[in-house]
């Protein structure tokens, strides 16, 4: 009979789960592999950058998976440092999530592990690195390790004629003075599928078409506005999650690790330019080519007058049933710390930072009001690992009083919400996923610096 520890050893699993798979498991080949290694990414043929990505290939590969059906993916690190992988969105175990901070292991260098678990909830997720870059503008989220995740429902996969997904980034960023003293990252390219405009193949579509485009923000640090010229966009979801009013708008924002998933009519036949309404952005490299069949010229572009988006605009139109008449209220004022001139800003929650920021733990099953008072002058997307939040007021002037009325709104799951400096944003959830759950921004500088808190369940 083999030992367990034998069985490790045969296996080269790492204790990712509170059971050890079978033998059998151990011997059947994974559903994915990801390979993390470095590779040189070309943007353009006169624009090669190093990083380190998934599969040699930025973004990652594609992962589409079914709602309820397990899943095996085997991670190998080829890097020379412990990496760990994120499955954001996804409702996993801490041991799994890929936040060593809840206690999923890293993986040591030379080293492979198999994540076993079953996904949900169905939608629009992504995978990437959740390690530290402490000042190093090309390690962690600054870098390459980012792919789109799709989670199958079980029914109705939706009825489109072209399916697209389309992943931003920034890179080559260096510090900036900004004029209160300290620094923030500025980026000298940004790329929509891992290319710079003019380098990657054209989005090719045919008249009459109904277009399906997935879009997410991968930046480190950088809120995106998105459109496509000539066309409306109707947003179906937000995060994965479909909104119950869907809206046609002129263009997307989206904030770092936000998914907007919205449909196109093709009815205006030409050759367009998706891109990055801010024109120096798109200089950088932020826009694709969209392409009807039988058409040629020059790419056309046609700027915004405005730039316009609100949650709200999606949100439901009645109140309907209220789960929340006595949430527990949590309030996180968010303050930075000025660490010195030439310094990225450190970050507290409550007047402390990450490891000694906290609140009480979570009891299973209650409800509970996340306040997040912004008292600081940047604007934060904000992450709940392991669960879905509903969105109840947004953008309200900072409300000392925990207990003061706020212009609630309904129907709007998410997973990132950006709070606009000297806001109040107020989100409800329910703790169905007992364990350690990590609370943090998604701007990889304040999150290195601080901005993270741990919920933990009783």
């Amino acid at each position: 009979m083999i030992s367990r520890r034998n069985l490790l050893k045969l296996s080269g699993l790492g204790a990712l789960s509170s059971s050890l798979p079978s033998l059998s498991q151990a011997l059947v080949a994974p559903d994915y592999k990801l390979d993390i290694a470095q590779m040189v990414l070309e943007l353009s043929p006169r624009h090669r950058l190093t990083t380190v990505a998934y599969n040699g290939q930025v973004p990652g590969p594609l992962i589409r998976l079914k709602e309820g059906q397990p899943v095996t993916v085997e991670v190998t690190n080829r890097t020379d440092r412990p990496e760990v992988v994120h499955w954001h969105g996804l409702f996993l175990p801490p041991t799994i999530d890929g936040a060593m901070e809840e206690g999923t292991p890293p993986i040591a260098p030379a080293a492979s592990v198999r994540y076993t678990f079953t996904p949900k909830p169905a939608g629009f997720r992504w995978y990437h690195t959740h390690t530290m870059a402490m000042g190093d503008l090309t390690r962690a989220q600054y870098g390459g390790q980012h792919g789109p995740l799709m989670i199958e429902p079980r029914d109705n996969p939706g009825r489109y004629d072209q399916e697209f997904i389309l992943v931003l980034h920034d890179w080559n960023g260096h510090l900036l003075t900004s004029d209160d003293g300290s620094m923030n990252p500025s980026y000298e390219l940004s790329s929509i599928n891992g290319k710079i405009m003019g380098a990657a193949e054209p989005l090719r579509v045919k008249q009459g078409q109904h277009v399906l485009l997935h879009v997410l923000n991968s930046s480190p640090t950088e809120v995106h506005w998105i459109t496509l010229s000539g066309h409306e966009l109707r947003v179906l979801a937000l995060d994965g999650n479909e909104v119950p009013r869907p809206q046609l708008v002129s263009m997307l924002r989206l904030a770092p690790a936000e998914r907007v998933c919205a449909v196109v009519e093709m009815s205006n036949p030409g050759i367009w330019v998706l891109g990055e309404v801010r024109k120096h952005v798109q200089a950088a490299g932020m826009a694709i080519v969209v392409e009807y069949e039988n058409q040629s010229g020059a790419p056309k572009w046609q700027q915004p007058l405005d730039l316009v988006w609100t949650y709200e605009q999606f949100a439901a139109t009645q109140a309907g049933d209220d789960p929340s008449e006595s949430p527990i209220i949590i309030p996180l004022v968010i303050e930075s710390k000025f660490r010195g001139h030439g310094s990225m800003e450190g970050w507290t929650i409550n007047g402390k930072s990450y490891p000694d920021s906290s609140a009480a733990p979570l009891i299973q099953g209650q409800r509970y009001r996340l306040q997040f008072i912004n008292k600081s002058l940047d604007d934060h997307p904000l992450h709940l690992h392991r669960h879905t939040f509903e969105l109840r007021s947004l953008g309200s002037p900072v409300i000392v009083d925990r207990n003061a009325a706020t212009q609630s709104i309904r129907g709007i799951m998410k997973d990132v919400v950006l709070v606009d400096s000297k806001t109040q944003t107020e989100v409800e959830f329910t703790a169905d996923n007992p364990g350690a759950t990590l609370f943090h921004c998604h701007q990889q500088g304040h999150m290195d610096l601080g901005f993270m808190m741990l919920f933990n369940y009783a």
